[in-house]
């Protein structure tokens, strides 16, 4: 209950500084996603109830303590049957007679205490495994709310970067288009050289459209992976140069056991070895301790309650010991399924290795081939620049051409794409190594 309590203080706090400053480094929107996000909540409140459930089934060992009280009113007395010797009759006859009064009454407390019992004892050894597997699903929950925002945060940066470079581009070709106009006004160049520069114009236009719109969508799913108001206007602090893929080391020696899945995994095995002992333990007796103490009393009248008639007590105290002897089997075939499914488990954790060992190898190699793409890719950018900033050196000397002008600024947009793509890819693929090695966790 206090993580419970903790997490909406936290997400009440977070959520009032927001409302004054929606700003968010990465960090920052990761904290907020695991104070707000539906599926972290709902995971502490499975926290919760495992820690519920364990109380519950400690309550079980503990004494169990009942009152009762009743009161009867019989509107015909029960009849019996008497043999008729006792009164004389012949044998083998019968007379009836009502015994008993007509208003009866009773109170009285039981008490009963488990002294032992071998699923009982499998429980509690099961609960606090059951405990723990909670709080692994908890901490694959909030892992995997990091990871999914940590994507949607670069992709958002990404799409800013992109804004920012088309409009610096449209500030020059706009110049450039005024220049060129100029040129043709005063007869330098001719009509077609202001036609290829407006050309080059209106598909920089339709880029900026597709660009707004993948950054509208960027956000949008930023603000999901958040559970941030969709309605509510969010920045990002961080930028993408400063965050440039500083880690490109490859990581060596890695325990795929620190996985958060594979850790839920080994405790989901453990509670099905409890399992399977749990119902070995069903061959052992088990013992009881009851005791119980009760007044009764029988009237005609109703006059149940008249302090100065009196009430009749009733006490005991017993053992009740329960030996398994035989039951059909069925305890051994539980204990077969059971096994049968501990090895399931353990199938699906082999598999698991498997499918962890490729996803890390896969991880490796998207990395070294994007990064290497990256180094590649910045290198164009950088030279489609060059290409672009001399051509229009020469265009405004009148020694180049605008058809030149237009093939470097056409070779500048499509480096600027590629290059763009290829850095969120090795964004993305830093992000998917560090996840498959483990390195990843909340």
């Amino acid at each position: 209950m206090k993580k419970l309590l903790t997490l909406y203080l936290l997400s009440f706090f977070i959520g009032s500084l927001q409302a004054q400053d929606s700003t968010f480094s990465l960090q920052q929107a990761i904290d907020y996603a695991l104070a707000n996000h539906s599926a972290v909540k709902n995971a502490l409140i499975e926290e919760e109830i495992a820690n519920k459930k364990i109380n519950e089934l400690i309550g079980a060992g503990t004494p169990q303590i009942n009152g009762s009280a009743e009161l009867n009113n019989f509107l015909d007395i029960p009849v019996s049957f008497v043999p008729g010797e006792f009164f004389d009759g012949e044998a083998g006859t019968f007379f009836p007679v009502q015994f008993g009064q007509q208003y009866s009454a009773s109170a009285g407390v039981s008490i009963s205490q488990l002294l032992f019992d071998g699923s009982y004892m499998v429980g509690l050894q099961a609960s606090k495994t059951y405990r723990e597997l909670s709080r692994k699903q908890s901490k694959q929950t909030r892992t995997e709310t990091a990871v999914n925002v940590s994507k949607a945060y670069y992709g958002a940066l990404v799409a800013e970067a992109r804004m920012e470079i088309i409009d610096a581009n449209l500030e020059r070709v706009v110049k450039l288009l005024s220049d060129t106009r100029a040129y043709y006004e005063n007869g330098f160049v001719e009509k077609i050289d202001v036609d290829r520069i407006e050309l080059t114009y209106n598909n920089l236009m339709v880029e900026k459209e597709k660009i707004l719109r993948y950054k509208s969508i960027s956000y949008t799913l930023l603000k999901f992976q958040m559970s941030f108001p969709a309605g509510q206007e969010i920045k990002l602090s961080d930028k993408l140069e400063e965050i440039a893929l500083k880690n490109t080391s490859i990581p060596e020696n890695v325990n795929l056991a620190n996985r958060p899945e594979y850790e839920v995994m080994t405790v989901t095995k453990q509670l099905q070895e409890l399992d399977v002992k749990r119902y070995k333990s069903l061959y052992l007796p088990g013992l009881v301790a009851f005791g119980s103490f009760s007044y009764n009393n029988a009237r005609n009248q109703f006059d149940i309650f008249d302090s100065g008639l009196r009430w009749f007590p009733t006490s005991l105290i017993g053992l009740k010991l329960s030996i398994p002897i035989w039951d059909g089997l069925q305890k051994s075939s539980k204990i077969s399924q059971s096994k049968l499914t501990l090895q399931k488990v353990e199938n699906a954790m082999d598999l698991m290795k498997n499918s962890y060992a490729l996803e890390l190898e896969s991880a490796k190699i998207n990395f070294q081939n994007y990064t290497s793409s990256l180094v590649i890719v910045k290198k164009n950018k950088e030279l489609a620049n060059e290409i672009a900033r001399v051509a229009k050196i020469k265009y405004d000397n009148g020694v180049g051409s605008s058809l030149e002008v237009v093939d470097a600024e056409s070779s500048l947009r499509e480096a600027d794409a590629n290059f763009f793509n290829t850095l969120y890819d090795t964004i993305i693929a830093r992000i998917d190594l560090d996840k498959a090695s483990g390195q990843i966790n909340y």
